[in-house]
């Protein structure tokens, strides 16, 4: 079975990262309200970045990766800057 990890953008400009094995369906669940607590208020969602992982485990510790992330770290990651360019940003500071 595939995991994907992914990002979706809330209506109201926020980020939030999850992991999944159905990215659409988990989107879908996410915009009736069925998903995580944070997006219930925040709907509608839109995915913006998906990665897909190893397995269930790999998706669970790069899920966690991505959350300690700052925003601008993430919105790098989505425009599809590489993580060592973001690691080397993160570096500078």
């Amino acid at each position: 079975m595939a995991w994907w990890v992914y990002l979706v953008r809330c209506a109201d400009g926020t980020l939030y990262t999850g992991m999944t094995s159905d990215v659409s369906r988990r989107a879908a669940e996410h915009n009736r309200g069925k998903g995580a607590k944070y997006t219930r208020s925040r709907r509608p969602v839109a995915v913006v970045y998906q990665e897909l992982c190893a397995s269930r485990g790999a998706a669970l510790r790069r899920e966690a990766a991505i959350k300690r992330f700052t925003r601008q770290e993430k919105l790098a990651l989505i425009a599809g800057d590489s993580e060592q360019r973001i690691q080397e940003a993160r570096d500078d500071l």
